[in-house]
């Protein structure tokens, strides 16, 4: 995630309303403590097309999940995206 001394600027807000609503699908109650949350690539990107707040299209939503990869809140194995940080999120 950008830190304190990351010269890039803060992502918009709708990109991370996108990373709030996937970390809540990622975090399934009753997970192991010591497990990392996840979602598959492809599940992520139509939860984000499917919801009708957000109103994003396919487009938009590649683009906000390449963000978030780079940026580091999330990284990636086998098409399942994986948080970073969970003690944050969960």
């Amino acid at each position: 995630m950008a830190g304190i001394t990351d010269p890039r600027p803060p992502l918009p807000e709708w990109i991370l309303e996108c990373y709030d609503r996937l970390c809540t699908q990622a975090c399934r109650p009753g997970q192991r403590k010591d497990s990392v949350p996840l979602i598959d690539y492809d599940d992520a990107a139509d939860m984000l097309i499917a919801d009708s707040e957000l109103a994003l299209e396919q487009r938009d939503v590649e683009h906000a999940l390449t963000r978030l990869l780079e940026r580091g809140y999330f990284y990636e194995v086998e098409d399942e995206l994986r948080i970073t940080s969970p003690e944050e999120q969960c």
